[in-house]
């Protein structure tokens, strides 16, 4: 067997650690991921230096987000969908009360539709920035 034929190990990954979000707006972004999405802050820190913060959220898995600030980012090409990391997608256990939740903060979601693959529930929604976030729910109808 060649060396490009080769059976090359699996990486042993067990999971997602953080999603990294540069806002525009640092106060508007830390309200809407901590107030909007309810993410626990774990650590927020200022770095001078940077004249940058970073906070750590947390969601009730473990799986953390990490909001940034920076002098000036550049816009996030969205529409038409740029290259790279496409959206944030949030697992819900209530579709119902993840939209009823969204729309007591008069955030705008998309339909619900029904994922053809998997049976789940889904929509999207953004944050201030227009990043896009799915709210993937259980599955609808059994497959």
């Amino acid at each position: 067997m060649s060396c490009e034929q080769a059976a090359w190990p699996a990486l042993p990954l067990v999971g997602v650690h953080h999603v990294a979000i540069i806002a525009s707006d640092y106060a508007r972004s830390r309200r809407f991921y901590t107030e909007v999405l309810g993410l626990q802050v774990v650590h927020e820190h200022y770095r001078a230096e940077r004249q940058s913060y970073k906070l750590d959220l947390q969601l009730p898995d473990g799986t953390q987000v990490e909001l940034f600030s920076f002098p000036h980012p550049p816009p996030r090409p969205s529409y038409p969908e740029a290259c790279g990391l496409r959206h944030l997608a949030l697992r819900v256990a209530d579709m119902e009360a993840g939209l009823a939740a969204l729309a007591a903060h008069g955030i705008a979601v998309e339909p619900v539709r029904t994922d053809p693959f998997t049976g789940a529930l889904f929509t999207f929604f953004a944050d201030p920035d227009g990043l896009p976030i799915e709210l993937v729910g259980p599955v609808s109808v059994p497959r």
